[in-house]
């Protein structure tokens, strides 16, 4: 009972292409489904201690299952949610802070042009990403020239005097 070569082959191939698994590191857009980052959960409906004093509805309005994601993160961060003014915008206390870090400008679009730029250095590093006969870490060959290494950094920060967390021995 002989198999033919071709089966072998084929069934070689169908298992290995099997074995990969990207994960996070897949550079391309999976879909053009929603931006996780608008999602925002809402929190769980609580029942009120009195029924007979609640507030009249307002159409519109917000409510306390509604989210306040600048109020969360100020709380989150170690400051006072009443100090976020009631438009959402920055209060007069943090003018420095604001000024001082938006020196050099803002952006209001900066996800959409770093997504642009860096699809472009991608494009341009890699023309000929598209034909390999085996799977590769797209991300690591993609940013292999802009990544650190850890251990270099942290002997030159010690050479030149600054005092640096210990690290696990270098490679």
């Amino acid at each position: 009972m002989r198999i033919p070569l071709g089966v072998i082959v084929l069934t070689t191939a169908v298992a290995v292409a099997g074995c990969g698994s990207k994960g996070l590191r897949e550079l391309q857009q999976p879909s053009t489904g929603p931006d996780e980052f608008l999602v925002m959960p809402a929190d769980p409906l609580t029942p009120p201690e009195n029924y007979t004093s609640l507030p009249t509805p307002t159409p519109g309005g917000t409510n306390l299952t509604d989210q306040n994601p600048q109020a969360e993160a100020i709380v989150a961060l170690g400051g006072n949610a009443s100090s976020l003014n009631a438009g959402g915008n920055i209060p007069s206390s943090d003018g420095a802070l604001v000024t001082a870090s938006s020196r050099y400008g803002v952006d209001p679009n900066v996800r959409a042009t770093l997504a642009a730029e860096d699809a472009a250095f991608r494009k341009r590093e890699h023309r000929t990403a598209q034909f390999k006969l085996f799977a590769v870490d797209r991300y690591e060959e993609a940013y292999k020239k802009e990544a650190l290494n850890p251990f270099e950094v942290s002997q030159l920060y010690r050479n030149s005097g600054y005092i640096t967390p210990s690290a696990p021995p270098g490679e």
